[in-house]
C-alpha cells in the first residue's frame, strides 16, 4: 500500500459550490511537486452541478435551484445543507496511484464508513456510487489535472432529499435517494470523522494536519 507521508485537512462548514469549485482549480492549477496533498469537507447551499458529460434532458425541473457547470466527470447531481462533501486534492503521480485505484479507494472508504454505523453499503453494476437497499446514497465525481486530482464525493447524511426528485440523479432514472438519518442517527460532524479515518485507512496515511475552517489563501 502506497502511503501519503502527510495531508492537510480543511473543514470549511458552509459554502457555495461555485467559490468552492473555483478554490479547488486554482489549488491544484498552482500546486507544485512539494505540496502537500489536502482533503476538504463541506457542505454545500443548495445547487446542481452538472458533470462534463452531462445531458440536459436529466434535470427535469430545477426550479429555483441554481445549475452550476462543473468539470468534473459524470451526469446532474444535487448538493445541499446536511450532505457531506469529501473533496480529495491528491497527486497521484507522486503517490503512485491510478485513477481507477483512487475511485475504488473512495468507495471502500465510504463502504466503511457506512458499516461503522451498521449500514450494509455496496457497489451496483454500472451505476457509479455507494447504495444501500439500491437507492443512493453516496456519488462521487472526479477531474485530474497534471496528474492531481479535484472534486471528490458526497454522501448523505441529513438533508432534504426533494431535490433529487427535480433531476435523474446522475443519469439514472430508475434508482432512489437515500441518507443516513434515514437509517440511523448521526450529525454531520460525526459522519466527517468516520470517513476522514476511512480514508485515512484505506489509503494508508501517515498523518493529518488539521487547519480547521481556514479557507484557501496558500499561494
Amino acid at each position: 500500500m502506497t502511503a501519503f507521508s502527510a495531508v492537510n485537512i480543511r473543514s470549511l462548514g458552509l459554502t457555495e459550490y461555485s467559490e468552492t469549485f473555483e478554490e479547488m482549480k486554482n489549488f491544484t492549477k498552482l500546486r507544485t511537486s512539494d505540496t502537500v496533498d489536502e482533503i476538504w469537507f463541506t457542505e454545500h447551499h443548495p445547487v446542481f452541478t452538472q458533470g462534463i458529460a452531462g445531458k440536459k434532458e436529466h434535470i427535469l425541473v430545477p426550479g429555483e435551484i441554481p445549475i452550476v457547470q462543473s468539470d468534473r466527470g459524470g451526469q446532474v447531481t444535487y448538493h445541499g445543507p446536511g450532505q457531506v462533501m469529501g473533496y480529495l486534492l491528491f497527486d497521484l503521480r507522486r503517490q503512485k496511484i491510478s485513477v481507477r485505484e483512487l475511485v475504488f479507494k473512495i468507495e471502500q472508504s465510504i463502504i466503511c464508513t457506512l458499516r461503522e454505523l451498521a449500514i450494509d453499503g455496496e457497489r451496483l453494476i454500472g451505476a457509479p456510487g455507494i447504495y444501500v437497499d439500491s437507492k443512493k446514497i453516496a456519488s462521487l465525481g472526479l477531474r485530474v489535472s497534471r496528474g492531481c486530482s479535484y472534486h471528490g464525493l458526497s454522501l448523505n447524511v441529513n438533508m432534504d432529499l426533494e431535490p433529487f426528485q427535480r433531476i435523474n440523479p446522475c443519469g439514472l432514472t430508475n434508482i432512489g435517494v437515500t441518507q443516513i438519518s434515514d437509517l440511523v442517527a448521526s450529525p454531520v460532524h460525526q459522519i466527517e470523522e468516520l470517513l476522514l479515518k476511512a480514508i485515512g485507512d484505506e489509503f494508508g496515511f501517515s498523518s493529518f494536519h488539521k487547519l480547521g475552517n481556514s479557507r484557501v489563501s496558500l499561494f
